[in-house]
């Protein structure tokens, strides 16, 4: 509705706060809300807003009801490719959460993904578990799906091992996408019995799906699981196909019109098996025009070689010599928890709204579930001492301020943080030590 009206949709999940929806609308200059009833409340000191639309009836809002008819004079908006057409916002290893606009010629260019990865046609049907707030949604449940005929099946519910399964079962699902996380969840739960024949493959992105994981999902479900890699910035760029040659624990090859670099410290590409910082050579259409109204960072991310124009992901890869991509991690301190990612300074500005914290910082923490959790680092002011109450108290205010995923759920008390020179923490030699000590 909003992209036949000409209207830039700014996608939300509801567990975002106040504080989190605040700061959105007066970073984009947002003029309209829609939501349902019982999340209008977050939106009572939001100024700018001149029209807000809830799905059920609540005071001061106009309630959205079912037309009898259409208007039929109303005449879309004509986009041109290179017009905004969504804008989606990200967490970063520093400051306030990105916006990422995404012209209208990517909602077109993310079909190439639905075409190559989980193969879609009319016959199927497909069930993508992520949230419609995240630009995830855009790839594999709208945009994408749609645009092969795929019918969608979209489920409003907590996570519930028994009730995916029968789902699945019901609906005769062809086509399942999650979180690697709730893949191993479903796996641990068992599948009790169902009956899972119309699914003929799964695949997961978000967060790296480890070789042992493809292993089981293949040994108890019966089907292929196919990694894909995106970030919101780019969508889905490397994929495994089906029918290709699956090699566990890598992220796949190049989506079909996507070139890849993998680029040293200095800049200059690597060779096969390098490690070094994965980009995406521009021009290309699925990637992001820029960071809204943030020209500066979107500067520090593009990157010219020779007479070739990239745009840096962040992460850290080696490409095997047949073209096979394998995560090494992230060459900043974003967080990636479950298929979150969790900007630190985010968490850290929260905690440090805490009167008993004096400085923090956060970081990655390796976890054999989720793949990394947030660590908080805390030194304390004079008068307070480190225990587990106080720990319980942080990790609680921090879910009263922020959406609840980014909460850190391990929190250490420490004298003091590592820092350079200037002064500024060494985020990088906390990560690194968690790791080392995780294995």
């Amino acid at each position: 509705g909003a992209l036949k009206l000409g209207a830039v949709p700014i996608p939300c999940i509801t567990m975002l706060t106040a504080k989190d929806l605040a700061y959105r609308i007066g970073h984009s200059g947002a003029v309209a809300a829609v939501t349902t009833a019982a999340e209008t409340g977050k939106f009572a000191g939001a100024d700018g807003l001149v029209a807000r639309i809830s799905v059920g009836a609540a005071a001061g809002w106009t309630e959205i009801v079912a037309a009898e008819a259409c208007d039929e004079t109303f005449s879309a908006a004509r986009l041109a490719a290179e017009e905004v057409a969504v804008l989606y916002y990200t967490s970063g290893s520093s400051g306030a959460p990105k916006g990422v606009a995404m012209a209208a010629r990517a909602l077109f260019a993310w079909r190439v993904s639905a075409w190559y990865w989980p193969a879609l046609t009319e016959h199927d049907v497909m069930w993508c578990t992520a949230d419609t707030g995240w630009s995830k949604a855009g790839t594999s449940i709208l945009f994408g799906p749609w645009s092969c005929g795929t019918p969608v099946l979209f489920h409003d519910g907590p996570f519930d091992p028994a009730r995916r399964f029968e789902l699945l079962e019901r609906h005769r699902v062809t086509v399942f996408c999650a979180a690697a996380t709730e893949l191993r969840r479903l796996l641990d739960a068992g599948i009790g019995g169902r009956d899972l024949s119309a699914l003929r493959l799964t695949i997961s992105a978000g967060e790296t799906v480890d070789a042992a994981l493809v292993r089981r999902w293949r040994d108890k479900v019966g089907v292929e699981l196919l990694d894909g890699y995106g970030q919101t910035e780019t969508l889905m760029t490397v994929l495994n196909y089906p029918g290709t040659e699956i090699r566990p624990g890598s992220m796949g090859r190049p989506c079909p019109g996507t070139e890849i670099a993998v680029l040293g410290d200095d800049g200059s590409e690597l060779g096969p098996e390098a490690v070094g910082t994965l980009a995406i050579r521009l021009p290309n259409p699925a990637v992001m025009l820029g960071y809204w109204n943030d020209p500066e960072r979107t500067a520090e991310i593009r990157l010219r070689v020779g007479d070739r124009e990239y745009q840096s992901t962040g992460d850290l890869v080696r490409i095997d010599r047949d073209g096979y991509v394998y995560y090494e991690g992230r060459a900043d301190d974003v967080i990636s928890s479950a298929g979150y990612r969790i900007g630190p300074m985010e968490i850290e500005s929260v905690l440090l709204e805490h009167p008993a914290v004096l400085e923090c910082a956060a970081v990655g923490s390796p976890d054999a579930e989720r793949g990394e959790v947030v660590k908080a680092f805390v030194v304390l002011r004079p008068g307070f001492t480190g225990t587990p109450a106080l720990a319980a108290e942080l990790q609680e205010h921090a879910k009263r301020i922020t959406a609840p995923y980014k909460y850190p759920r391990r929190v250490a008390f420490v004298d003091a943080l590592p820092k350079t020179p200037v002064g500024k923490v060494r985020r990088c030699e906390l990560r690194d030590r968690e790791w080392d000590a995780g294995g």
